[in-house]
């Protein structure tokens, strides 16, 4: 399916077919620093907060199941209601969605930040806020190509996915510390006030657009989700883009097994939290670097050739833990596995370039609810495994499968017609 173009719009800024953007020029355009500062700030704030829950409820409930419990309502309200509301983002002004998203879940955890609100409470609380993000999610991917387009619209979601690796690494590094050092409650209200501050830059910064879907006879919730489903499942090129996304089930699985691992590589030379800490960071570090190079230093049209290559790099690292390497040559093949999980950038890119602009928020939340699920599966899976494997043979299956899914997806691409590969 080709790309569908929109009409024109305030704020829009074009590039030439095939011609390489730089970071200065993006970061130039106010419309998307004020999408990239609203959305670094939110996810340091939920950073914070999802340390903050973790204590919060191990120290009401002393249950380690309590603990997972609250922590799997993460995963659940994005893959049950993301492809129902991301829909929302197509029948309404996505500015609107996301400023309401905001406001409503600023409330929520500002509620939750009061000391005393009862377990059951937290828990539908942190699951509607969970479920706010799938409309919100959808309305700032369905809005990128809006302000951004071309290559622009690349080198933007490399800054912006670099932006989520360093604030998860952040996290990772100083959450703990900083929950110790001012509490969970607060901790929680300061979320709260992100998310106030992130609607605050959505108001000052992006414009007023009109709904995708502007004319009056909006359709359903459901209509739009089995409309959107037809979509992206019914073209080969889609699925074919939307599975090489889904590949990171298999390439993320090792930091869901970080803890035993550390425990498995401990010599007594570094503590296993600090072990822990670095390995969960390893896969974010090479990310970033690999989002870097992979958009700075490659071409639109060569980004998409070298997809299905980048996609192989991402699983096949981790095949060497089947040997039980120490420490340091784990760390470099997670960092390695990061490096090629880049090829996301050029997915994305492709992806955005075969769905029509009014239906862009349904088909991100759908793959979004998917992403979500593959994750969650894969670590619940691993996590299984590894308890009568050990977490070493584990990531090394997980490598090989992701390494043949990847090839195989590869040679399908390569078949793709050549205009569902050509550059943006």
């Amino acid at each position: 399916m080709g790309a569908m173009r929109a009409r024109r719009l305030p704020g829009r800024h074009r590039r030439a077919e095939g011609q390489q953007a730089t970071y200065r020029e993006v970061i130039a355009i106010k419309e998307f620093r004020a999408l990239w500062y609203g959305q670094g700030l939110s996810l340091l704030g939920d950073q914070l907060a999802q340390v903050a829950l973790a204590v919060l409820v191990y120290d009401r409930t002393g249950s380690a199941l309590a603990t997972a419990a609250v922590y799997a309502l993460t995963y659940l309200p994005s893959i049950v209601g993301g492809p129902l509301l991301a829909g929302l983002a197509d029948r309404f002004a996505r500015r609107g969605v996301m400023l309401t998203c905001d406001l409503i879940r600023a409330s929520l955890v500002a509620v939750m930040a009061v000391p005393g609100v009862p377990f059951w409470a937290l828990c539908a609380l942190v699951f509607i806020v969970v479920l706010l993000s799938a409309p919100f999610s959808a309305a700032r991917a369905a809005l990128l190509p809006e302000v951004l387009e071309g290559d622009l619209y690349v080198i933007g979601s490399a800054l912006q996915n670099m932006t989520n690796q360093a604030v998860q690494m952040l996290g990772f590094a100083a959450g703990g510390a900083v929950i110790a050092a001012m509490g969970p409650y607060r901790a929680l209200a300061l979320d709260a006030a992100t998310f106030l501050g992130s609607a605050l830059i959505l108001v000052t910064g992006v414009h007023r657009r009109p709904a995708a879907h502007n004319d009056d006879a909006k359709p359903s919730l459901w209509t739009m989700t089995r409309a959107g489903a037809r979509l992206v499942f019914g073209s080969k090129n889609l699925r074919t883009i939307v599975l090489f996304a889904w590949l990171c089930g298999f390439y993320i699985l090792p930091e869901g097994l970080a803890v035993p691992y550390a425990a498995t590589l401990h010599t007594g030379a570094l503590p296993i939290p600090v072990i822990t800490g670095l390995l969960m960071a390893a896969m974010p570090t090479g990310t970033v670097v690999g989002a870097f190079l992979f958009s700075r230093f490659v071409s639109p049209p060569r980004r998409l050739r070298l997809m299905g290559w980048m996609a192989m790099l991402s699983c096949a690292p981790l095949i060497v833990t089947a040997l039980r390497p120490p420490l340091a040559v784990v760390l470099a093949a997670w960092v390695l596995s990061g490096i090629g999980g880049a090829y996301q950038l050029a997915a994305n890119a492709a992806f955005v370039q075969n769905v029509p602009a009014e239906r862009r928020a349904q088909a991100f939340g759908l793959v979004q609810s998917g992403l979500m699920a593959v994750q969650g599966v894969g670590i619940l899976v691993g996590g299984f495994a590894a308890e009568r494997l050990g977490p070493e043979p584990v990531v090394a299956m997980a490598g090989v499968a992701g390494l043949i899914s990847a090839a195989v997806l590869a040679m399908v691409w390569t078949e793709s017609p050549d205009e569902a590969r050509a550059p943006l």
